[in-house]
């Protein structure tokens, strides 16, 4: 099965058991479907580049995952009927990411620019 990472935005209102409640409900979509999830990561509440529907804040979830490709188009349908969701993107990935994604890993992107220098 290809690989997918979705990265979705809700709504600056829930709190953060209610994204994480959001996140899970998208995971077990994709788990009964016959995929597997690889990564979750719940990158927090952070301003928008831009204003979207009034708003200037927002939680982003990352979702890394091996499924079909009818379980990314159910789990982008339910998404988009969400009053909660924002935003939502789902690419095609060639391979998994090895270790937390740029956004969590701020301090191993520091020591790569140290590495480069020496």
């Amino acid at each position: 099965m290809p690989y997918y990472e979705t990265v979705f935005i809700a709504r600056q209102e829930l709190s953060d058991a209610q994204v994480k409640q959001l996140t899970e409900d998208y995971c077990k979509l994709l788990k009964d479907a016959g995929g597997k999830i690889h990564k979750t990561e719940f990158w927090g509440l952070r301003t928008l580049a831009y204003r979207i529907n009034k708003a200037r804040k927002a939680h982003y979830v990352l979702i890394e995952s091996d499924v079909p490709a009818a379980a990314i188009l159910e789990m982008e349908r339910q998404m988009r009927l969400s009053d909660d969701v924002m935003r939502y993107m789902s690419i095609k990935l060639e391979e998994l990411s090895k270790g937390p994604s740029p956004i969590m890993d701020k301090a191993g992107r520091d020591n790569d620019d140290e590495k480069e220098a020496a």
